[in-house]
């Protein structure tokens, strides 16, 4: 019966042995679970922030892209405007022109 209870014993010493591995494995893999949570939620709170910058920033260049399409149409309406102008002007000369030189040979403005 000695015998028995050493080949017990035994058994009894290498199942408190893995038991003890198993308990060990447990506990190094909650420290990597709390590690890869806080991780997570490290990495989650950056994506808020960065997610928070990125929608101020489309914001901003929506405001940026309207101002300048805005611009773009006054450039455009004032430059038309000014081709207006410029041919209007051009128009005034040749028919300024064209009263001077009749005038220039006209017999009343003609000096002795």
């Amino acid at each position: 019966m000695t015998q028995q209870g050493a080949v017990l014993q035994g058994y009894n010493n290498e199942l408190v042995k893995c038991i003890e591995d198993l308990c060990m494995q447990k506990e190094e893999l909650n420290k990597q679970i709390r590690q890869a949570e806080e991780e997570k939620n490290k990495l989650q709170h950056e994506i808020q922030v960065l997610s928070e910058q990125l929608d101020c920033v489309c914001e901003n260049l929506a405001r940026k892209v309207a101002s300048r399409n805005e611009l773009d149409k006054i450039l455009a309406e004032t430059e038309a405007a000014y081709m207006k102008i410029l041919d209007s002007s051009r128009t005034l000369l040749n028919v300024l022109k064209k009263e001077v030189g009749s005038l220039k040979h006209s017999p009343d403005l003609k000096t002795n």
